[in-house]
């Protein structure tokens, strides 16, 4: 894939849509809804919502039509700058068959979202050549002890045009925070774990991997020349078993080929995913022999996180004191 296209940046005063691809926006408290739209204000962005974000049909999901009519009226909308989802779930990839491409092809705009979204969001950046994000949900922007983190790497990435680097948020939280907002159970962030050491630059691919899979076969999994460093996580639904076989699953593929460089999202801590799982999964994997491998990442479904392009360009060095992870637009 040669003509990538960048969506324009995001400018102070912009409108943004709130889509649900996935589960629909019912599971959202007023009070979760309220801090997000604050957080939305602290970016100074306008924010407004599809027309069928509660209906629920099945699987707590609108029907495939009522998302993809909010997902076509998002990218025609020319007040629209960036499209952003309520939530993820287990069923976005439904969606794929039923999108008028050449409509979002010409309309590019961000979009942004991560877990389920990842077969959304894959899917755009192959059939459009359109980059795409990983980044926080709406409902992850209710939460009212958000970290400034979340909020700087937004920034950064959808708005600012430069490189960034991405630095280790200084502690780091797995609780059920939509359940009791005032209660957190803040761990100290011990940075991150150079598994392999190494440098590599290519093309940044991935997201939740074992959705990401789902993609294996179909057209809506992109077809590139470029080198491949991949961004994986997993939820706390996920173990050292499953989290192996899904990446020896991608290796096994033709893009799995093109791998240089591997960037592990924190694990949930209910999935017992340790350091040293890691470290013994990878040296059995002679495909990435010569990659280097970071993880403990802040990408996944623990907070804060960093915002990312799908899409976009990579720069991984591990042997060095401080590991660095360089992200670009191209």
């Amino acid at each position: 894939m040669s003509n990538i296209v960048v969506p324009a940046k995001l400018r102070a005063g912009d409108t943004v849509r709130v889509i649900a691809p996935a589960r629909s926006a019912t599971i959202l408290s007023p009070e979760v809804r309220r801090f997000a739209n604050a957080a939305f204000q602290e970016l100074n962005l306008a924010v407004e919502f599809g027309e069928h974000i509660d209906d629920e049909d099945v699987h707590n999901s609108a029907s495939i039509k009522a998302r993809v009519d909010d997902i076509h009226a998002a990218f025609a909308d020319p007040n629209v700058k960036a499209i952003f989802t309520v939530i993820g779930g287990f069923n976005s990839n439904q969606l794929l068959g039923h999108l008028d491409w050449d409509l979002i092809r010409k309309n590019p705009k961000i979009l942004c979202g991560y877990s389920d979204i990842t077969a959304l969001s894959t899917a755009v950046f192959a059939m459009t050549g359109m980059q795409t994000y990983q980044g926080p949900h709406y409902s992850t922007l209710g939460q009212k002890k958000l970290s400034p983190y979340t909020l700087e790497y937004i920034d950064k990435c959808l708005f600012k045009t430069k490189r960034y680097l991405v630095e280790a948020s200084s502690v780091w939280t797995d609780d059920r925070w939509y359940r009791d907002q005032e209660t957190r159970s803040p761990v100290k962030n011990e940075g991150y774990w150079v598994i392999q050491e190494g440098g590599a630059k290519g093309m940044i691919l991935g997201g939740n991997l074992c959705t990401f899979n789902l993609l294996q076969g179909t057209p809506y999994m992109p077809s590139v020349e470029q080198d491949v460093v991949l961004f994986a996580e997993d939820d706390g639904m996920t173990d050292i078993k499953l989290f192996d076989r899904d990446l020896e699953s991608f290796l096994q593929t033709d893009l799995g080929y093109k791998i240089k460089g591997l960037v592990l999202g924190r694990f949930q801590k209910a999935s017992e995913i340790t350091r040293e799982q890691i470290t013994e999964m990878i040296a059995r994997k002679p495909r990435l022999a010569n990659c280097p491998v970071i993880a403990n990442v802040d990408f996944g479904h623990t907070d804060p996180m960093i915002t990312f392009p799908i899409g976009g360009s990579v720069t991984i060095f591990t042997t060095n004191s401080t590991p660095t992870i360089t992200i670009g637009s191209q």
